[in-house]
Order: C-alpha cells, then structure tokens, then sequence
C-alpha cells in the first residue's frame, strides 16, 4: 500500500525526532502516525485492530533507519512479526558478509593443503602431516 505522507513544509507542528533509539514514542505521535496512515495496517493494508496495534520503523533502526516520526508507521502485530524477522535476516547477512570480507571470522574448514590445514601437500603428490607452530 502507498504511504500518505504529508509533506514537510505544511505540517503544523515540528517532527518527533528521538534522543535515542530506544526512546518511546509519546501518544501524541502514536495519534498523528495513525491518522496520517488512515487507520490502517502500513504493511497489510487492513484496519488496525485495537489491541494489536504495534509501531513499527519502515527502515529498521539495525539496519540504518531512525527513530523519527517519518520513519515510524503503525502495522498490525502478526505482520509486524514477519517484517521483524525479515529485517533481521538482512542485518545478520549483512554483518556475516562484512565479517567475512574483513577477515574478522574464519572459515569453519580450511582448503586441502592450505596453510590452515594440518595436512601438507608436496609437489610430488605426497600429503605429510604439518609440524605444529610453537
């Protein structure tokens, strides 16, 4: 579904704008958020059911977002499960991959006759077992 976003140069009164990522959100903005979403899940498109209403950043703060009003929208809680999962599949492929390139994890097997290998492999085909490093 397509946001409805109200453009900053007409609103009346300044964005929230978090001190931290962990600071809640007054219920004044719960309202505004709300409103601006026509009461109505961001994610499904479905009514918001009192009771199961969660607020959710559309970029997630793990994953680069912040914790302002233009990055908050109200959804559902079983669809706010899944996009929670989900972003949390990207920041930890994320984190794997930056590791990797960095040289900050090891590979859990190391290459046949690699330096890593506790098997030396000579030149004429032969495999020796490597003196171990003191």
């Amino acid at each position: 579904m397509s946001q409805r976003l109200i453009p900053q140069d007409t609103r009346s009164v300044p964005e929230w704008i978090g001190r931290s990522p962990d600071s809640a959100i007054p219920p004044r903005v719960k309202l505004r958020i709300i409103e601006r979403y026509g009461r109505r899940c961001y994610l499904t498109g479905d009514v918001l059911v009192p009771g199961q209403i969660e607020f959710e950043h559309v970029i997630a703060i793990v994953n680069g977002g912040t914790n302002r009003e233009s990055n908050i929208a109200p959804a559902n809680r079983p669809a706010h499960q899944i996009k929670t999962r989900a972003d949390t599949a990207i920041k930890t492929k994320r984190a794997k991959s930056l590791k990797k390139r960095y040289g900050l994890t090891k590979p859990k097997r190391p290459m046949d006759g690699s330096k890593a290998s506790p098997f030396k492999k000579h030149m004429d085909g032969s495999v020796s077992m490597r003196e171990p490093k003191q």
